[in-house]
């Protein structure tokens, strides 16, 4: 037999089928199903709370297998979100065969497999937001030739019982190891899971925010994923939720993607980073230098950037987080390396020789085009997001800037140099648009925007006016100044939104 290509793929379906996921097939599920003793199927699929949803099926027989994974399953849309009325709110949910992962934590040998909403007549349902950032990614390829991919970052804490041993330093937890961080296992026990669902993991690491209080210790970590096609980046974030959450319980901790905790404490975000892509390259950089296409995805970006606040920041303590010198962005803008900006084009190996040979005087120099590494960085998001609406928009911002008459010029505009918080009299900051403070004024920015958001029939009036609508139910205009300096009212908000997402 020829050696396994794939014997090093975490993934046990890919392995045994020798083939990636991508072109897994129904027969490939029922044929791995068949021959590794599988006793249950699960289908998985998001609902409005941007929690992953669960259908149990034991495996009785071939025929009922095969007529599962045919057809697919109905589902009451009416409790799955909130935009569906119950008189008319059956769905479908299929399958994507490509998404089959053998379940890390079921005792009971068991696939799950990821689905797609359809309507009564069998077509994508128009509202589901996994079907919304399709059809946003496809008007951006049909109308510019181009496409993107992202990656996203996921930051939480973990909540635990206070241990005397090894205090962590308050706030000061970037990169520590064990034993001042007491939560690495936990973190690495869910990365294997996660690659082994298909995740495309780049590393993970403590993060700044650690703190205790009488009875609890609170410890920042963030797990960080490498960039893919739009669909399988929106995939793995939501799955390690999921596995994050599952991992913390066998460990009787609290895992918590809240974008505050407590007040003067690091807040998590769930930062997004992107690449334009033409024809499999990577065309952020041109001549060492952030090219005019990468500059037109940003401006359109920022253009917009309040407005995505609807799907990047849905709970009103999101904007706890985006507060003034927190290492949260507040004004609409973008930089190298920065911050303390919207948009951050971190470093990118450009013009660094061969710092491997430098280190190690024994290797010889062999200069490499690191290129495709660029990425920028979208910094508001946090863990509240709807992450298939999140990158939809992200999507539409990108085509939105090809579009605009002037990106390029909005794109000179809204470029900062300076730490923004520390150093304003160098920048005429009151230039710079703001980011929103409350739900109600995301809200208002996103039906201020909507035209954007529904051409090319990406958005629909329903999906913007239920988001609103929400939005504004949370009644939080004000609430961020009324509630920050009550300790014990800030908390109950935490409390209550400590599982968001």
């Amino acid at each position: 037999m020829e050696p396994n290509p794939y014997a090093l793929n975490p993934n046990p379906l890919v392995r045994f089928l020798r083939k990636p996921a991508k072109n897994f097939t129904k027969a490939d599920i029922i044929h791995y199903i068949e021959n590794n003793e599988i006793k249950m199927l699960n289908f998985r699929y998001v609902g409005g709370d941007g929690r992953l949803k669960g259908l149990n099926f034991v495996i009785q027989s071939r025929d009922q297998l095969m007529n599962i994974l045919s057809s697919g399953e109905r589902v009451d849309g009416s409790s799955l979100f909130n935009f569906l009325e119950a008189g008319s709110s059956d769905l479908y949910v299929v399958p994507r065969f490509k998404t089959a992962f053998l379940n890390p934590f079921s005792e009971i040998p068991t696939v799950d497999i990821l689905c797609s909403y359809f309507d009564k007549d069998g077509k994508p349902l128009d509202s589901a937001p996994g079907n919304i950032m399709r059809r946003a990614h496809r008007a951006l390829e049909e109308n510019t030739g181009y496409s993107l991919e992202v990656m996203g970052e996921i930051e939480y804490y973990v909540i635990s019982q206070k241990d005397e041993l090894y205090e962590a330093t308050d706030q000061k937890g970037y990169h520590e190891s064990a034993p001042f961080v007491k939560w690495e296992k936990l973190r690495t026990d869910a990365m294997m899971a996660m690659a082994q669902t298909g995740a495309l993991l780049k590393y993970s690491h403590s993060e700044v925010g650690n703190f205790s209080d009488e009875e609890h210790e609170y410890e920042q970590n963030e797990i960080e994923f490498l960039p893919t096609n739009v669909e399988d980046a929106a995939d793995q974030l939501i799955i390690a939720k999921w596995i994050l959450r599952e991992v913390g319980y066998k460990y009787g901790v609290t895992i918590s993607f809240a974008p505050k905790i407590t007040a003067g404490k690091a807040g998590s975000g769930m930062h997004i980073h992107m690449r334009p892509m033409k024809d499999g390259k990577n065309v952020t950089l041109e001549n060492d230098k952030i090219s005019n296409v990468a500059r037109k995805v940003i401006a359109g970006i920022l253009d917009i950037a309040p407005a995505l606040s609807a799907f990047g920041n849905t709970i009103p303590t999101s904007y706890f987080r985006l507060v003034p010198h927190q290492e949260a962005p507040t004004n609409v803008c973008w930089g190298m390396r920065n911050r303390s900006a919207l948009i951050r084009v971190p470093l990118g190996w450009v013009n660094t020789g061969d710092m491997v040979a430098t280190a190690n005087p024994l290797e010889e120099t062999h200069l490499r085009d690191f290129s495709d590494k660029s990425t920028f960085e979208f910094r508001c998001p946090d863990g509240s997001a709807d992450i298939y609406l999140l990158i939809a928009g992200l999507c539409v911002g990108a085509r939105h800037g090809f579009e605009m008459e002037n990106g390029l010029e909005y794109a000179e505009k809204t470029f900062v140099e300076v730490n923004i918080f520390e150093e304003r009299h160098k920048m005429h900051q009151s230039k710079l648009s703001q980011l929103p403070y409350s739900c109600k004024k995301a809200a208002d920015y996103l039906l201020e925007k909507a035209g954007v958001f529904k051409q090319h029939d990406v958005f629909t009036d329903s999906l913007l006016e239920g988001t609103a609508r929400r939005l504004r139910d949370f009644n939080d205009e004000n609430l961020r100044v009324k509630v920050a300096p009550n300790r014990e009212e800030t908390m109950k908000l935490v409390r209550r939104f400590l599982h968001c997402g």
